[in-house]
Formats: structure tokens, sequence, C-alpha cells
């Protein structure tokens, strides 16, 4: 396929180089945006009478007929194509013949695949961020089924407090929602429209931006041309956003992981998300989640990789920038892949609520709360502090639980220790008495659903 710019040049290209420089590879999965943004284009020229409203017709038809034959498999990409770009106005022209040549007035490569990977990322958001949704009511189930379910709650990996496993799912709701935010601000900055910056000067032609960014669902167009086809921000935003829903994936999968070992015994996942080992017979390995956390340094790799790319670039548009789409593309596609095994693998888990509560008993986990009793009856908190620390420093040195320490051996160290310390120390009141907002207790875990299906309703129509 000879090259659309050759005019200029003696020699043609070296073969090493022309493959070096090639992006077909990559970026033909963007040949319905291609198509999409180039028929707005032709139709806009046909109206500003650029084109004649006949080379106009002609032409979207042609592209049409191109767009059809792509998605049947009866056109296959032509491998000595340098771009999805070049590939599509070959074809345009072997069909119509000179009339598809006139298709690139007013348009230059730069501002043209500027259009199409907003265009694709905004099609691949929206399929994103309804993954997103599914994961959120596959983990909201869950907590609605063990919003009662009392585990120990941890920091720095150490049993602290009693909480219910349900209250522990909802933190990674808040976090996905957050994360459904993200993406979808990320797409408002997104949804401007390039196309008309050209090269990066702008054009001669009287064109109509307004028009392209209607016909192709922008919300407005680029305010300067320059910024129009050197701007990579969309990219970078949203790769961000890619990196701290992995993040938070990423954290999950730990937490998988741990519950499912025989150390915690707190979960158990289906077998269909779940590998065997080829010498160990009993091994159950908690692959799916190892993935997830293993493939989030992938997608900050492709962050890093495009900062790193674009930080030395002078204005306008530099070939460096071709770099821009692997990375994006390994981001989505990598992204994908870990919502599509994630929700499933969290809807099927199965919960052991005996071994949470069993846990839950051990590790003085209800040591503030016999704090809590003391400042109840009237001792300042640090006196409080101090007195629990003590009896649990006895209760360590007996090898027992708090709520095993007879009452006598309680009031050696306070004379306000009665009878009812007992059920104030209970994993239950411990629990059901976390009345704060936000809390783990049974009213404020009702409202964190509640929140989350409200989210959920009112956004099950994007």
């Amino acid at each position: 396929m000879s090259k659309l710019w050759a005019g200029r040049f003696q020699k043609e290209l070296d073969r090493e180089a022309d493959d070096f420089n090639s992006s077909l590879h990559f970026d033909s999965r963007m040949f319905r945006q291609d198509i999409e943004g180039s028929i707005a284009h032709a139709a806009m020229l046909a109206k500003q009478g650029i084109l004649t409203e006949t080379e106009g017709a002609q032409i979207i038809e042609a592209l049409g007929g191109i767009l059809a034959d792509l998605e049947s498999g009866a056109l296959a990409f032509d491998a000595e194509a340098e771009d999805i770009h070049m590939f599509v106005e070959s074809v345009l022209t072997e069909r119509i013949g000179d009339l598809g040549k006139k298709l690139h007035t007013a348009r230059s490569r730069n501002d043209q695949v500027a259009v199409d990977l907003r265009l694709y990322l905004r099609d691949e958001c929206a399929e994103i961020i309804g993954l997103v949704k599914a994961l959120l009511e596959a983990v909201l189930e869950q907590a609605k089924a063990h919003a009662d379910t009392i585990m120990p709650g941890y920091t720095h990996l150490q049993r602290a407090q009693p909480i219910t496993f349900g209250h522990h799912l909802l933190a990674y709701c808040m976090m996905l929602i957050r994360d459904c935010g993200r993406l979808e601000d990320a797409v408002k900055r997104m949804n401007q429209n390039p196309l008309g910056s050209c090269a990066l000067a702008g054009t001669t032609y009287a064109t109509d931006r307004s028009d392209t960014s209607r016909a192709l669902g922008f919300d407005g167009y680029t305010r300067n041309s320059i910024d129009g086809v050197s701007d990579r921000d969309f990219c970078l935003e949203l790769m961000s956003a890619f990196s701290i829903l992995m993040m938070h994936l990423s954290r999950f999968s730990e937490e998988v992981i741990l519950w499912s070992s025989w150390e915690f015994k707190f979960v158990e996942l289906d077998d269909s998300y779940t590998t065997g080992s080829s010498i160990m017979p009993q091994k159950k390995n908690p692959d799916m989640a190892e993935l997830v956390r293993g493939k989030t340094g992938r997608v900050y790799g492709s962050l890093v990789a495009l900062l790193t790319t674009l930080k030395g670039l002078p204005l306008a548009y530099n070939k460096d920038m071709q770099e821009d789409k692997e990375a994006i593309f390994d981001s989505v596609d990598t992204v994908k892949k870990c919502l599509r095994v994630f929700a499933p693998m969290i809807r099927t888990m199965r919960a052991i609520p005996e071994n949470m509560y069993a846990a839950a008993g051990k590790g003085f986990i209800n040591a503030t709360d016999l704090a809590d009793y003391l400042v109840r009856k009237g001792l300042p908190f640090r006196t409080a502090y101090k007195i629990v620390g003590q009896t649990v420093a006895r209760a360590i040195e007996e090898n027992v639980v708090l709520d095993k320490l007879p009452l006598e051996t309680l009031k050696e160290y306070s004379p306000l220790f009665e009878e009812d310390v007992y059920q104030e120390i209970s994993l239950e009141t411990c629990v059901s008495k976390r009345i704060s907002a936000g809390g783990t207790g049974p009213c404020s875990v009702r409202e964190q659903i509640a929140y989350v299906e409200d989210f959920l309703s009112e956004r099950s129509g994007t």
C-alpha cells in the first residue's frame, strides 16, 4: 500500500523503519470511531459547501460500506497500512476513486487520531462504569446477607474491635462509588471535540466545529487548536482513575486471599474462581484474586510510562504520542478483564460466620468497650484506658479473655466494675452500641446499605 504522504520523498521507507513506524496492529481497534468521525466530517464539509451534497453523500455511503464490511469480516485490515486512518482512506479511494481523496480536506491525522481516541475511550468508559456497578451490586449483595455477621476488625493486621462482615464489605462499596465518580468526571473532561484543529493551527476552510461536535455527541469543541492535537490529559486522567480502581481491587484481593487461607478461613471461594496445584492435591489457590493484585502493577506501569513519554514534549503533535495508545488500550483491557472476573468471584464467595465469630472472641477486641464502660461510670477516658490495659495484661497472664475474668479480679483494678460489665462487653453489645453515623451498628449499616442502593438506583439508566 503506497503512503498517502509519499509525494515529497525520493526513496521508500526502510522496511524495518516502516514496521517500527506502523501503528495499525494496535490502533485498528478504533476503526468504528475512525469511520464515525469521518462520516461526521464529510457531512459537515457538505453542509458548509466545501464538498457538494452529492459528494458528501457518496463518501458517507462508502464509509458505511467499509464499516459494515469490517464488522462482518468481509474486509480485512491490510498489514501494509501505516495506521487505521490511512487504511480507511485508502480503501475509500479504491472504492470511489479520487472522490475519496477529498475526505481529508480541512483535516489532519493529528486531529483525526485525537477525536478517534476520545470517542473510543468514551465508549469503553461506559462499559467499564457498567462493570464497576456490577461489582458494586455483588459486594452489596454479600454485605446485606452478612450485615449482622460478627467478625474482628483490624488495624495493623492486628485484631482491633468487633465489626460485622457487612460493614467491612460496605467500605469497598464506598470505594467503588468513588471510582464511578472519577470515571464519570474523566469522561466529562474528555468529551470535547478536537476535530477541526487540523495539524495544529486550524484551517483556512470555513468549517463548523459545532456541527461535528453535535454529530459525535461531544459537549463542545476544544478551544485551542494546538491543545486540541497535543492534549493527552484525558488519557492520563482516565489511567489515574483506572489505577485507583485497581488499587481498590488489589486491596480487596489481598483480603480475599487472607480470608480464604486456613489461617483465617473466613470465606471459601467458589471452585469456578480458584485453581489447584500440580503437585499438592489438597490445594485450592485464589489465583483470580492474585492475578488482579498482580495486574494492578501493570496498570500503574502504563500510567507512569505515558507520564514519562509526555513530560518533555514540545507543542504540538510529536510521534512520541503514538505511545499513548498501547498504554491506554492495555489499561482498558486489563481493567475490564479484572472486573469481569472479580464480580462473580465475590458473588459466589461463601462466608463462614462461625470462624469469624470465633476469631472475634480472641485478641481482646472488646477492650475499648470495657474502657467505655468505666467512662460511663464517671472515670476519665485516660484513667479507664490504663485500668483496662492492666486487666488485659492480667488476662494474658491467666490465658483467658476479658469476659472470663471473675468480677472479683476486675474489682482489684476498679470498684466501679459490676455484674453488668459482662453484658456490656459481649461481642453483640459491642457491635450494637456502635451508634455513630458510619459505624458498624445495625442502624448505621442499614443506612449505608440504603445509600449504596440509592446510588445504584439513580444510575440504573446510565
